[in-house]
């Protein structure tokens, strides 16, 4: 078997069936809008809902931008590591993985009423950019002795299907095959196709009607290695307008523009030893998938700030849904090793030479609320504590007439549920120097209640952050460390090999900021 085989595309398929890819897993990565930023804001984890002055805690409370008294101008960049162990069955392996990353952009204008009479004090204009927390650079691989094969997921797929709509008419090639197929019946329909035709499966009866299938994969323990590798990021562009009310109140609205680029791509390879001398059988399946997804989206917040007193200081955001417009590519390669019955091995080729291309489609994440509060002592420094939370068993796919989203919403409404995050920073001033830290804690958003069927369900995040800054003038150089722990799992396939892989992360970043008055 190759070990890396390049997919030459030479046809594309339309289809506006069954879409590939998406599952709880995926809905929860878009809905991600936790965000790097500032050294400053990563530095207090974020707890900036009250606080504002800071470019990226508009992207928490729109409200922010009316507290900066001058305009303000910020860069953000920095060094962000993922690193700990993913684990399936008896197999474990470690990763490790740095990447580059601008965490943030952005400026605000002021422009303070000339009246001094008017209660409406001060109107701001900003535009930022943060980027999600919630990256996709992924890197695993590990090897696994499984009881379960890859055969599964081809007889799944198969079971019930008309044999003459998963196979190639007399003559036809498989590129053609394959994006007829999906064109008339759709990706399910396909993956059948390529079981059929690498001889992983076959019918029960050779006739049309068929729709019972049986695998040629010979019963037993496989040896299965898996490579999994993502790329791409989550951001938000957000167009911001914040007023000022007396001398103590402060509001604030964003409009926000969404970013997805998704690419992932896996191999899975298999071999056994199973079988007798004599019999027909595969003993090796080598198989690659390839998903691109490039996504927009929209959504508003409004906030405001309240100053109760010099020291106390209460802030409230809205977040509004997220509606995303998804695009989706995939392609896919499939290699078998056959043993005939006089004990000759043959490898056979199907490649379909294809890119799926799939008609948009929707995803409504859930909105959320933010309460905060903070106590700023003047001279000296400050607490801040902020409290969200979403309802993740609210988020829809759409079309919901088609019957693979309507189950999936199905399914999310009943294993999600609602979400609290918790984040508290402090800050201390010591003349032109800001030592921070912070803390931030988010909920599971999986209902334990009906997840039994995997172990070690948790997805729960937590984290700790610390900081420093130097003030020069009007200029202000913030650096910042963070550390943030996960637990998320995940399955091979979405049917028959569902095996559990579980992934214990450590992020950690380093983030330096670059801001000024003006």
């Amino acid at each position: 078997m190759k070990c890396k085989l390049k997919l030459f595309l030479i046809a594309v398929l339309t289809t506006y069936s069954v879409i590939y890819s998406q599952n709880i897993n995926d809905a929860l990565n878009y809905s991600s809008n936790s965000y790097q930023g500032t050294a400053r804001f990563n530095s207090m984890s974020g707890a900036f809902g009250a606080l504002g002055g800071d470019l990226s805690a508009i992207a928490i409370n729109p409200a922010s931008s009316a507290i900066l008294n001058d305009g303000h101008f910020s860069l953000s960049f920095g060094s962000d590591n993922k690193s700990g162990e993913v684990s399936m069955l008896n197999a474990s392996n470690d990763f490790d993985k740095n990447n580059f990353t601008l965490n943030q952009i952005g400026g605000v204008i002021n422009f303070e009423n000339i009246d001094g009479d008017n209660k409406w004090k001060k109107i701001s204009i900003g535009v930022s950019y943060n980027q999600s927390k919630n990256n996709f650079n992924e890197f695993s691989i590990f090897n696994a002795n499984n009881n379960n094969s890859i055969d599964s997921y081809f007889l799944n797929n198969a079971e019930g299907l008309r044999l003459d709509q998963i196979s190639a008419f007399e003559g036809e090639s498989i590129t053609n095959a394959y994006v007829d197929i999906g064109n008339t019946y759709g990706y399910a329909h396909q993956q059948a196709f390529l079981g059929y035709e690498s001889f992983i499966i076959d019918p029960l009866e050779f006739t049309d009607n068929n729709s019972s299938y049986i695998s040629n994969v010979p019963t037993g323990t496989f040896n299965q290695s898996y490579r999994s590798i993502s790329r791409g990021y989550n951001g938000k562009l957000s167009f911001n307008a914040g007023f000022q009310y007396k001398d103590n109140i402060y509001f604030g609205l964003n409009l926000n523009s969404h970013f997805v680029d998704y690419d992932n791509y896996t191999i899975l390879n298999e071999t056994n030893s199973n079988g007798e001398s004599g019999q027909f059988r595969i003993n090796e399946i080598y198989f690659e998938n390839r998903l691109s997804t490039f996504g927009e989206g929209f959504s508003a917040q409004l906030g405001m700030i309240t100053k109760v007193s010099d020291v106390i200081r209460l802030g409230f955001t809205y977040d509004s849904p997220t509606w995303y417009t998804i695009s989706e590519e995939t392609s896919q390669y499939l290699e078998t090793s056959m043993i005939d019955e006089d004990d000759n091995v043959s490898l056979l080729i199907t490649n379909p030479n294809a890119i799926n291309i799939y008609e948009d489609y929707t995803l409504k994440t859930p909105s959320k609320i933010t309460a905060s509060t903070a106590f700023v002592f003047k001279n000296f420094g400050l607490f801040s504590f902020d409290f969200s939370r979403r309802d993740y068993s609210s988020m829809k796919f759409k079309p919901q007439n088609d019957i693979h989203f309507s189950n999936l919403n199905q399914e999310i409404s009943v294993r999600l549920k609602d979400v609290n995050t918790y984040r508290f920073g402090a800050e201390i001033l010591a003349d032109r120097l800001s030592f921070r830290g912070g803390y931030m804690i988010e909920d599971s958003p999986y209902n334990s209640d009906v997840v039994s069927e995997f172990d070690n369900i948790d997805d729960s995040v937590n984290g700790f952050s610390l900081g420093i800054g130097y003030k020069l003038n009007d200029t202000m150089i913030d650096l910042s460390f963070v550390k943030i722990n996960s637990s998320k799992y995940k399955r091979l396939y979405d049917t028959g090999l569902t095996n559990q892989i579980n992934v214990d992360a450590q992020n950690t970043a380093v983030t330096i900021s670059v801001s000024t008055i003006f």
